[in-house]
């Protein structure tokens, strides 16, 4: 490594014991003059850090410096404080052999790689057994060290001790592993080292690489086993500077190398493997050292708050369809797809170097009948392979058809094929992609009916899938810089066929029936595996991603081999992937004209059918937690609707007959009902009203109904488990009137119910019967009594009058915590479409997701006299959706043009007037 520039600036410990010579020369140390040597070491230390960090953020030092030039300064400061100690503090004129010492730094700060705010681990190295006047240093030191603000690690052990537990404890020879010495008796530690890579290391270096490798599983399992997720961990998590200290260590153990350089010598890594490892490190300390100084704390992750701060001081600037923060966390995760692909390198290489030296010859019958190649493939184990990279040179096809045969018999690929994939990624040019039989390969791979997403994820980490289909290259480690998308867009397309193939055979038939029946009567299993592979291939372009992504799908059907029609469904599919969602959790699927334009634009059984099973696959893949039964039983309905509306029947006839079918069926239900009861309450419910429950909910109603005006209570609450969704359905029957929905919203909130989705019902009779389906902060449904209890309390309290809802939002809002969401820019945007229903002006209100959200809307609306007749509440990370069914005070539609501009400028001012004052809290 290159030397520190400028390291007096830094700290001049000639000058430092100067100071201390001067102040202690005299009279000697004494307790009165500690607090003036702990402000000299104090002194020193700050302002060496404030150099380091300046040269850091304002002369931008790259990260690999910084941390070297902190370590310099803490070496510098134990020198000295070591100097002081045995000169003034604990003199000894004449140290016996038992009371020498050797200073030893280990861990990170062994390596010479210290992170600003870091612990400083420290082993005070003895030859024996510690003595009283070792004690008494090493407890000066420490002491010294901890009230300047240090947090340091430490351990006083005799040479032998530190072998013994070394050799019993993995942590332990890990940390020694990098013992670097600092000060003191330097023979001493080159006595220790020698001891340890006899007795510690040697002989042991391919069981410490298998341990250590799986401890680093066990770490990236705890982590989420993925290295694209949101906030990811830059030390600890998967593709991190843990994973390549952890490839360096198994190196150091192997090899008994102590750089990089040493590895390329010992033909560890290649050249090209050397640069990528630097690059990645010091790409990795330069945002952990961001880290530590934005929190001034030892801070790992990448959390939403101060990703768009560390984008900006390291340059990612905006531009066209990427920001400057999604280009910076792009440049993150391929960062850590290089620190994957180096795992790899370097344990193929260990494995060739190290394999076990006794081999059994059998010449049984077993022996006779073992496969050793598949296709023109060797086989080691139980992973294809190839000699050398001159393979693919010679056909570069090979490449592609090295995935199809290990994919075909469910084989692992070596990492020394990979790697010279790797080496021949240049052969994956326009020859290549335009090349029949490549094109061919890749569709059975992709169209497998076994695992494609195994295989895909294969191809896409070996850097083969970008440079095939150069427009997914595009889209790799792309991030979509919000709380919805856990996964990067080339995660999430892999994620995606997944799903599909496992829909396809059965596999998910509980969670989506519907999808998994239909999916048998596709007429192209191609067209529909291309179309999950292209939605959304065109993210990060900027404009409209599925416009943008049909135009490619046009132009890579025909090249996959797609005929005509498939080619022009795929773009179909492509362009519209977002319209049965949008759909079916914005619109009131009750009403006739939603399922009448959805028709229009599907036009056909067999791209509806596509269709379905494209968008659950897509919602599935999005993240763990996405996917519910609301959602899925919002599609299916749509689904069914749009199929009936296609083949002029289907399950359950035309709307009467369907409304005289659900009648039907829960008089059925009532057997013990007096005949005028039944009638009287068959009377009180509206078409949409039977045709939007199914009749277990119908004889809920009907009792809960019953009950009230038995009881002649005004007001009736109920609360309804659905575990399925793992929700609770707050029902609530009462007097109907304006502002009574957004009084209930306002009370939820209170209460600290998220409103999933929201049915609003008025009945014949004058009263209101709606419907919230609710979770809780932690997305779980309300189970226990007491907490239900309070949350009816608030809902009785907001309708009666005792509390006034928007006053005690407010007051919330300023006693609750910094939400995460407060770092997202949501504009505020309200759409009033009028074309969408016959009868019902539609309102889509989209705004960054709050407490009270949904009543300020709602209260907006019952301000300007609106009634909501239903709701569809969203939520999508930190962006809230909620789209109303209104009328105005005469039950019909708006259609007055300057009505609907003070409807548009009333929700807009109250959505940004909340806003403001949110972001003020959370300021």
């Amino acid at each position: 490594m290159g030397r520190i520039r400028k390291q007096r600036d830094i700290i001049d410990r000639k000058v430092l014991s100067g100071k201390l010579d001067e102040l202690a020369g005299w009279s000697g140390y004494s307790d009165k003059t500690r607090g003036e040597v702990l402000g000299m070491f104090r002194d020193a230390f700050q302002c060496g850090a404030t150099e380091v960090r300046k040269r850091f953020e304002t002369e931008r030092l790259p990260g690999r410096d910084s941390i070297r030039a902190q370590s310099f300064l803490m070496d510098q400061l134990i020198r000295t404080l070591y100097d002081f100690t045995i000169k003034y503090v604990y003199p000894m004129s004449n140290p016996i052999k038992g009371e020498q010492t050797s200073i030893i730094a280990t861990g990170g700060y062994g390596r010479g790689q210290l992170a600003p705010y870091s612990d400083i681990d420290l082993m005070f190295l003895l030859p024996y057994k510690s003595t009283p006047h070792t004690e008494q240093v090493v407890e000066f030191m420490l002491y010294m060290l901890w009230d300047m603000g240090l947090k340091v690690g430490h351990a006083t052990r005799s040479v032998d001790d530190a072998v013994r537990l070394a050799s019993g404890d993995l942590t332990i020879q890990t940390s020694l592993l990098e013992a670097r010495w600092l000060w003191g008796d330097e023979e001493l530690f080159q006595q220790f080292r020698a001891k340890f890579q006899k007795e510690v290391v040697a002989g042991q270096g391919p069981a410490y690489a298998e341990t250590k490798l799986a401890e680093r599983d066990a770490r990236h399992t705890r982590m989420g086993d993925t290295r694209y997720v949101l906030e990811p961990n830059a030390k600890e998590g998967k593709g991190g500077l843990r994973d390549l200290q952890t490839l360096f260590w198994m190196a150091k153990f192997l090899y008994q190398v102590d750089t990089v350089a040493d590895m390329v010598e010992r033909g560890g890594l290649s050249a090209a493997d050397a640069r990528r490892f630097a690059k990645a490190e010091n790409f990795l300390w330069t945002v952990r050292c961001h880290l530590h100084y934005l929190a001034e704390r030892p801070e790992e992750r990448l959390t939403f708050n101060v990703q768009q701060e560390i984008a900006e001081r390291m340059a990612y600037s905006d531009r066209a369809g990427m920001r400057g923060v999604e280009r910076f966390m792009k440049h993150y995760f391929l960062v850590a797809k290089d620190v994957g692909d180096l795992t790899r390198v370097i344990c193929a290489v260990m494995e060739d170097n190290h394999k076990k030296k006794r081999r059994r010859r059998s010449f049984g019958l077993a022996n006779l009948f073992k496969k050793k190649e598949v296709g023109d493939y060797q086989l080691d184990g139980d992973r294809v392979t190839v000699d050398s990279a001159e393979v693919f040179e010679k056909d570069p096809v090979k490449m592609l058809c090295l995935f199809r045969e290990a994919q075909k018999h469910g084989l692992d690929i070596h990492p020394r094929a990979l790697r010279h994939i790797n080496d021949s990624l240049k052969l994956v040019n326009a020859k290549l992609r335009n090349n029949a039989e490549a094109n061919r390969l890749f569709m059975e791979m992709l169209t497998d009916k076994g695992d494609p997403e195994e295989t895909l994820k294969r191809l896409n980490e070996a850097g083969v899938f970008g440079r095939f289909v150069t427009d997914f290259g595009r889209v790799v480690a792309q991030m979509q810089y919000d709380m919805y998308h856990v996964y990067t867009v080339d995660e999430h397309t892999i994620r995606a066929i997944g799903i599909l193939s496992k829909i396809e055979r059965g596999l998910l038939e509980k969670d989506h029936p519907v999808a998994s029946d239909v999916i048998a009567e596709v007429q192209s299993r191609d067209a529909l595996y291309v179309s999950v592979l292209l939605h959304d291939i065109a993210k990060g372009r900027g404009g409209d991603h599925s416009e943008l992504g049909a135009e490619i799908a046009l132009k890579l059907g025909l090249r996959f081999g797609l005929s005509e029609w498939e080619t022009e469904t795929v773009a179909w599919l492509v362009l519209h992937h977002l319209a049965m969602s949008r759909i079916a959790f914005k619109r009131d699927i009750d009403d006739p004209k939603t399922v009448a334009d959805f028709v229009a634009l599907v036009q056909s059984p067999e791209r509806l059918r596509l269709l379905l099973i494209l968008t659950v696959a897509d919602i599935r893949a999005v993240g763990p937690n996405v996917w519910n039964d609301w959602k899925g039983g919002l599609l299916r309905s749509l689904y069914y609707c749009a199929l009936e509306a296609m083949t002029g029947g289907g399950a359950g006839g035309r709307k009467a007959e369907r409304v005289a079918n659900a009648k039907e069926n829960l008089r059925e239900r009532l057997a013990g009902w007096a005949e005028d009861e039944v009638e009287a309450h068959l009377a009180r419910g509206y078409d949409d009203y039977w045709l939007g429950f199914d009749v277990e909910t119908h004889l809920h109603h009907a009792y809960l109904i019953r009950n009230a005006e038995l009881e002649g209570a005004p007001l009736r609450i109920e609360a309804r488990q659905d575990t399925e969704r793992n929700c609770t359905e707050a029902i609530i029957y009462a007097a109907d009137h304006p502002g009574l929905f957004a009084r209930i919203a306002g009370a939820l909130s209170l209460g600290g119910a998220s409103i999933l989705d929201a049915r609003i019902v008025t009945l014949a009779n004058g009263m209101a019967l709606d419907t919230f389906a609710i979770q809780d902060i932690n997305g779980n449904a309300f189970t226990e009594t007491k907490r239900l209890d309070r949350l009816w309390r608030r809902i009785e309290d907001a309708l009666s009058g005792k509390v006034h809802a928007a006053r005690a939002i407010e007051d919330a809002r300023a006693k609750a915590l910094p939400s995460r969401t407060h770092v997202f820019k949501v504009p505020p945007r309200v759409l009033v479409d009028n074309k969408a229903s016959a009868t019902h002006t539609v309102i889509e209100v989209n705004g960054r997701d709050r407490v009270g959200f949904l009543h300020d809307v709602t209260g907006a609306l019952t301000e300007m006299g609106l009634q909501v007749s239903s709701a569809h509440i969203s939520t999508y990370g930190e962006r809230a959706v909620d789209v109303f069914y209104v009328k105005d005070v005469f039950g019909l539609k708006i259609e007055h043009e300057e009505k609907l501009k003070q409807i548009r400028k009333r929700l807009l001012t109250a959505i940004e007037a909340a806003d403001e004052r949110a972001t003020q809290a959370a300021e």
